[in-house]
Order: C-alpha cells, then structure tokens, then sequence
C-alpha cells in the first residue's frame, strides 16, 4: 500500500499545505499546495515508463512520491515555487494568452495527437519541440492545465533524444468542456507558450 505524505510549512507570512499520492489506476504521482484550504496548484508526474522495469516495486513508487513532495517543499521554502508549478494566479486573475506568447525566444511547439488525447479519465498529451535546426532534445515542457471549476493542473516533462515529449494529467471527463492548457517551452534561455483549447471530437 502507498501512503501519502501532507506537510505544513510556512514561508514569510503564508502557510502551505502540501498533500501528495500515487494516482495508481493512472500511474501518476500528484501534489496539490493549498493556501488557506483554496488550491492553488497541481504538479502531477507519470511513472509508467518505470513500471516495466525489472524489480520495480511500491518501495520504489514510494520513493519517488516522497522524493517529488520533498521537491515541492524545498521550493516552498527557497520561495521557489512557481519554478515547479509555473505562475501562482492571485484570485480572479487570468493570464493572458497573448502575454503568454510574448517571448518566442526561436522555438516551436507541436501538438501531435491533438484529436486523440483521453482515455480512462486522463489526458495523454504529445509534444515535438523544434528550432531552425530541427527537433530539440533535452527541452523543458511546462503546463498549465485551466478548467472552469477547479484550480490550475500543473505537469512538467522533458523532450527526448527526438525531441518529443508526453504530459499526462487525471482529469475527470466532465472538466473537459471548459478546459485550456498553456505549454511553455523553455531551453538555453529561450523560450514559447502555446495555448491549446480543448474540444469534443466525436
């Protein structure tokens, strides 16, 4: 069995709370950081390329739960977190998709399965990352999942050797009409963000 992990911590004048666990039907760890028991992000990260390692255990999924909580809380502390999770919205504030897409910094971003995307009450997003010379290994991926009743979804991935990269977030299907996503890229001081708006297909 896989416990969670909640802490308390404080920095300046504002006390986080930090509650993390193992999405295990989903093969995602999630962190939700509350202010005054509002959440005001999500970090979830995908293990399912490890399950199929040799010997690769709940003490491992454990492991690294703790690991991604002891993360968050760190970054807490160093006054770090939007690092992690991207900018933290003040109540009622809206980031702008045009402010979003200021700063291009010469990278692109692709949506590759754009039409296919859920399956059993999560998102699988796919991403390509180029610049003028081709596709972009070792690229940073960020987003910043909005829906119309719940507090921003954060995830982060990096593109592989081929410059791809897939973000997966629990998402419940009837949070889908009103959801958007921002991707940023960010790589050797550059940087895009690319808003994405979701729609039924079929």
């Amino acid at each position: 069995m896989i416990f969670g992990f909640n802490t308390d911590i404080k920095h300046e004048n504002t006390v986080y709370h930090v509650q993390s666990e193992a999405r295990q039907h989903d093969l995602l760890l999630q962190t939700q950081i509350f202010v005054r028991g509002r959440c005001i992000g999500k970090h979830a990260s995908s293990y399912a390329d490890k399950v199929t390692e040799p010997g690769f255990s709940d003490e491992h999924m454990h492991d690294l739960l703790k690991n991604q909580h002891k993360n968050i809380i760190e970054a807490i502390r160093a006054g770090q977190l939007e690092s992690i999770i991207g900018p933290i919205p003040k109540t009622g504030e809206i980031i702008s998709p045009a402010a979003a897409q200021a700063s291009a910094g010469g990278l692109s971003i692709q949506w590759l399965n754009a039409n296919a995307i859920y399956d059993r009450n999560t998102l699988v997003m796919k991403f390509s990352v180029s610049d003028g010379s081709g596709q972009l290994p070792g690229v940073q991926l960020t987003s910043r999942l909005t829906t119309a009743d719940d507090a921003p979804i954060y995830s982060q991935a990096t593109t592989d050797a081929y410059g791809m990269a897939e973000i997966r977030i629990f998402l419940d299907e009837a949070a889908l009409h009103d959801a958007a996503v921002l991707v940023q890229a960010t790589h050797d001081g550059g940087h895009t963000t690319r808003k994405f708006q979701f729609r039924r297909t079929a």
